[in-house]
């Protein structure tokens, strides 16, 4: 019995990501503290936009980890009101995806950073790179962390058809 209950993971470790992941969820939805909804709120808005019940309380116990019993349904209502697959609580690799793209989201309130993607459209290869080269360079005057960009450049990749990059070994 030692053994195969060494083998089960603790509840903690289940619960851990869904509560970094619903409080992750709420801070992307409503980013200033001052008028992020109390869980009473929050609870009576995912009532009313999915029908599902949850009491404030229990989201409260699940967002701090405390609450170690959720249901799929639970997790379904949740899923719905937030816009993400319900495999985001629990799978590392859909909370990635689903996290980038809550990232771009979030970057693209601020009306200076789509004002910014709206004049790049439409320049050329070779000016983009430029352009994240220099974004990259004021983020690091800021000391800012570097980002990784969704589909990086592999060197070992064929280069592109538009002939657009030279061969990543310098020859032309």
């Amino acid at each position: 019995m030692t053994d195969s209950h060494s083998r089960r993971p603790p509840n903690r470790q289940l619960t851990s990501p869904i509560s970094e992941r619903l409080t992750h969820l709420i801070t992307a939805l409503h980013p200033d503290e001052r008028t992020r909804p109390g869980y009473a709120r929050l609870a009576k808005e995912i009532r009313e936009a999915t029908g599902g019940t949850l009491s404030g309380t229990y989201l409260w116990e699940l967002a701090t980890g405390k609450k170690h019993n959720v249901s799929v349904e639970q997790l379904s209502v949740l899923a719905e009101y937030f816009g993400v697959p319900p495999e985001y609580f629990f799978n590392e690799e859909v909370a990635d995806r689903v996290n980038a793209q809550l990232r771009l989201a979030t970057a693209l309130r601020d009306t200076r950073v789509r004002s910014l993607a709206l004049r790049a459209e439409g320049l050329s290869t070779e000016t983009l790179d430029a352009l994240l080269a220099m974004v990259d360079q004021a983020r690091k005057l800021h000391h800012l962390p570097a980002v990784e960009d969704p589909a990086p450049h592999d060197a070992a990749a064929p280069p592109p058809t538009d002939g657009a990059y030279p061969p990543a070994d310098g020859r032309s």
